[in-house]
């Protein structure tokens, strides 16, 4: 039975996460460091080599595909989009203790923040993106794929549909890492279910 092997790889770092904000929607590109940092990662690193190389349409996502993958052409996908933070865009932790809402949003009792993206509705639209990244491979011929994009996006993934079923903090990866996962056709169709494999 034919198998997908897809890597969900997070983007370099960007101002906004060295300042520990929450940054979603807003385009940033990537920081000096979070440049010199990939070039580093790429020299010591084999990452996987790959038929197809798709990316979230963020600038920051756009810029690590054509650093670590730049001899091919990039897909973007609408669907892997970070989440909108709504109201909490752009802050930080310590500046959001003010927000009477941040400390149910963050413990999880309440699913999205003011104005921002449900988590709900975030995890269904990072599962049609997903889909729409099997079908195209399908469609291709691809069995192995890079999706550059969010950390956030790839902890609420790999939360959502993925074995082993672990929590979305248990889905960290720092900036230039990710998760490697296998796609069966048949499972995943029925199910929705995709198994991690590896640490890339």
């Amino acid at each position: 039975m034919k198998t997908f092997k897809i890597h969900l790889i997070r983007h370099g770092l960007t101002e906004g996460n060295l300042k520990q904000q929450y940054i979603g929607v807003t385009d940033l590109p990537l920081a000096a460091v979070g440049v010199s940092e990939l070039i580093r990662l790429k020299e010591e690193t084999d990452y996987p080599k790959v038929d197809k190389v798709y990316s979230s349409p963020m600038i920051r996502c756009r810029q690590t595909a054509n650093i670590l993958y730049p001899n091919k052409d990039i897909k973007l996908i609408e669907n892997m989009r970070e989440i909108d933070f709504g109201d909490f865009e752009g802050k930080t932790a310590g500046e959001l203790e003010a927000f009477p809402s941040y400390a149910d949003w963050a413990a999880g009792r309440i699913s999205a923040a003011p104005n921002g993206e449900d988590n709900t509705e975030f995890a269904k639209r990072l599962c049609v993106g997903l889909n729409e990244i099997v079908r195209d491979m399908m469609a291709s011929g691809a069995e192995h794929s890079a999706v550059i994009m969010h950390g956030g996006a790839i902890m609420m993934l790999l939360a959502s549909c993925a074995v082993p079923r672990k929590s979305m903090v248990e889905w960290t990866c720092p900036a230039g890492s990710g998760f490697s996962i296998l796609v069966t056709p048949s499972l995943y169709h029925s199910s929705g279910v995709v198994e991690v494999i590896n640490y890339v």
